[in-house]
């Protein structure tokens, strides 16, 4: 246990006494006084550290190429753990973010994942880790995307490093994974929430740990952001939250909004506000009106609110509101002035929660020499004239019904818009609406536009869909309101992993009473169900389809042609076994056939088109000319195959002797690998859907020298 002493900026001398990492410093005010004139600039951290300055910041050296051609990035090097950062200088600091920085470019060139999110918050994760004692205070992220820099110092560079030859980056998912991840960070807005939690936990076991949650523009469109902010300041524990802006405003019209100014003024202002003596004298001014009664107090804040609403940028006071306390804006590419910020912030005990507006940028990409390397090409894609994905085909399909029927309208929420729907948006810019992370307003709001006479196509990414679901039940199906849901990005999802993988939607929109439920096997099929949820009116429909691109293209249609509602289709027919797939998994039930036609084996293959309503005379033509039936789809258990399964039992089909398999994805989280890894993982490619033709068919050797 030691002692020191210093002299605030303030003028306030004290004396700190280390007791443990558990306890924060305790404080010993033995004087205060009160200067004429105040200076913010000398505010030293400790030796050798970072000094708060309102200088211009310095953005670092180049760093030199080694003779492997690899940037070097010498301070990056020694850092294998937060704890490295603590003794490097301001100067070593900034090196340091331009050297992570770099590394960062460097990987984003070489593979197809944007890291443009997480090269915003290169200098505000530095200063992060530089001010808290990671892992015992808890840094909790809101998006995966931001987390990449906090890897690089975190003990996991070389997963990084390998990113262009794997795809298992964002490995937070997983709780546990790393003693620096509290809690996994997946589709954002969750971060306040469990800090919230761990901070009361801590209050309640008696611990001083501090709790970050660094939060995004993106994120404050979901109202468990708010919900989260509302109880944070309802039960005022202590707690840090980061507001990364890097849109520069916290107006909802971005485009129309002025940027967020930062300038020495507003910097020195940002100082000011989370200095330990200001929000001192703040709490004693609260309390002294308090005393004095007669509205003092009310009328104090309202004068206490104006003025902190005419400082600060749009939007600020409602975190006042919500009982947060506001701090900024704050250059969240400036090292010195975030350490400032960040090492007055933490040193109050029992502020409350507070928030720290951050200014950052997406546009701070390293340029990079592209990789010589020949690529190594893949068989799987050989042949493919076009890249275009089936939202490219959706999104024409539904320009086409647009052009033709003036109500119809597009809605889309979700993390992110696919460039695609650029198309609707300019073609129609009065009848598209981007809600962001906002899919529970998303769906009662296209039911609000049903219901005024309009046909909304509700677009939702699977993952993101099941933050909507007590809408989609209450607001949508128990009315029967006719919303068209466009589930995009359905199944596996390849280097996105288990957080944005679509394996239930299948199960939680087909078990709903009123909803017409179906899928489409190719591009063809997708524009023909967007004319046929376009003429539904009566009820809700939805239809899915997954990410990546077309490997077949076919005559693409500009028009569809309305399917009828349970009705499927048989492609191709045999007598051995009989295949029945349901949406994109119809083409691996071709590719499977193809296989058992060399063997000797005739399969029929039909594709099921619906989940609900179930085309129950194709299924029974299928149990009556064969012995064996096998579903196939790319979801999770629960969903077609269960359907499937009911009615058989419920007609006698099971009794009279048909045998049936389901394949569906396993009932676990699938991680992030290639689409054709993650497809062979789950037992779903056209070798897996053939060796399970061949055991029903009493033929184990060969299913197992099918799958060597």
């Amino acid at each position: 246990m030691g002692t020191a002493s210093f002299d605030h900026h303030f003028g306030i001398s004290a004396r700190v006494s280390e007791i443990s990492r558990n306890l924060s410093p305790k404080l010993d005010f033995s004087s205060v006084k009160f200067p004429s004139r105040v200076e913010y600039c000398g505010l030293y951290l400790s030796p050798s550290s970072a000094v708060c300055s309102t200088s211009k910041e310095w953005r670092g050296q180049p760093n030199a190429v080694d003779e492997s051609g690899e940037v070097g990035t010498p301070i990056l090097d020694t850092i294998e753990s937060p704890k490295h950062l603590k003794n490097l200088s301001s100067k070593e600091l900034k090196q340091l973010a331009v050297e992570m920085r770099s590394e960062l470019s460097t990987v984003m060139s070489k593979s197809k994942k944007a890291f443009k999110a997480s090269l915003a918050v290169v200098e505000l994760t530095v200063a992060i880790h530089y001010v808290f004692r990671s892992p015992v205070d808890k840094i909790l992220w809101d998006v995966e995307e931001h987390t990449y820099p906090h890897k690089l110092i975190t003990g996991r560079r070389s997963l990084v490093k390998m990113h262009r030859q794997t795809t298992d980056l964002s490995d937070s998912t997983r709780r546990s994974v790393s003693i620096y991840d509290p809690i996994g960070a997946g589709h954002g807005c969750n971060s306040i929430s469990a800090g919230l939690g761990m901070a009361v936990a801590r209050d309640i076991k008696g611990q001083r740990d501090r709790v970050v949650a660094v939060i995004s523009n993106e994120t404050t469109m979901a109202g468990q952001v708010y919900e989260a902010m509302g109880n944070a300041g309802y039960l005022d524990s202590n707690m840090i939250v980061i507001l990364n802006d890097s849109r520069n405003s916290l107006h909802p019209k971005l485009e129309e909004a002025p940027e967020t100014p930062i300038n020495p003024l507003s910097t020195t202002l940002s100082k000011i506000q989370s200095s330990i003596f200001f929000r001192r004298f703040r709490e004693l001014a609260k309390v002294l009106t308090k005393r004095i009664g007669r509205g003092m107090h009310e009328w104090a804040a309202k004068v206490d609110e104006y003025a902190r609403g005419l400082l600060g940028p749009p939007g600020s006071t409602l975190f006042e509101e919500l009982g947060l306390y506001y701090i900024g804006p704050v250059d969240g590419h400036n090292i010195e002035d975030l350490i400032c910020v960040l090492k007055e912030v933490s040193s109050l005990d029992s502020s409350g929660p507070v928030l720290v507006h951050v200014i950052t940028r997406e546009d701070q990409v390293v340029e990079v020499e592209r990789d010589q390397t020949p690529e190594v090409s893949n068989p799987l894609q050989e042949g493919i004239v076009d890249r275009r994905t089936l939202t490219d085909f959706f999104v024409e399909a539904l320009v086409s019904e647009a052009e033709r029927d003036d109500t119809v309208v597009a809605v889309h929420a979700g993390m992110g818009m696919e460039a695609s729907l650029e198309l609707f948006k300019n073609s129609f810019p009065d009848r598209f609406f981007d809600v962001g992370m906002a899919e529970q307003h998303a769906v009662t709001f296209s039911a609000g536009l049903s219901c005024g006479g309009l046909k909304p196509f509700c677009i939702i990414p699977s993952t993101f869909l099941q933050r909507a679901y007590d809408q989609v039940v209450h607001d949508v199906d128990r009315q029967k309101i006719p919303v068209r849901f466009v589930i995009s990005s359905a199944g596996l999802v390849g280097s996105n992993g288990p957080t944005h993988c679509g394996a239930f939607d299948i199960t939680f929109m087909s078990c709903l009473p009123n909803m017409v439920v179906m899928a489409p096997s190719d591009e063809v099929e997708l524009v023909h169900m967007v004319a046929t949820a376009a003429q539904i009116d009566d009820r809700p429909v939805c239809f899915r389809y997954p990410r990546g691109a077309v490997s077949r293209i076919s005559n693409a249609l500009r028009y569809g042609v309305p399917i009828e509602l349970g009705k499927g289709r048989v492609l191709v027919e045999g007598k051995d076994i009989a295949l029945l797939g349901y949406g994109s998994m119809v083409q691996n039930c071709l590719r499977a056939q193809s296989l058992l036609s060399k063997l000797g084996v005739e399969v029929t293959v039909a594709d099921a088109r619906f989940c609900k309503p179930l085309d129950i005379k194709l299924v029974r033509e299928l149990c009556k000319n064969h012995s064996f039936l096998i579903t196939i789809e790319e979801g999770s258990i629960g969903g077609f195959g269960s359907h499937v399964a009911q009615f058989l039992s419920l007609d006698g089909q099971l009794d009279a002797g048909i045998k049936w398999r389901p394949i569906t994805l396993p009932d676990a989280y699938i991680e992030r690998a290639s689409p054709q890894v993650q497809l062979a993982q789950a037992g779903l490619s056209g070798n897996h859907i053939a060796a399970t033709a061949l055991s029903l068919l009493g033929r184990t050797l060969d299913a197992l020298l099918l799958m060597c």
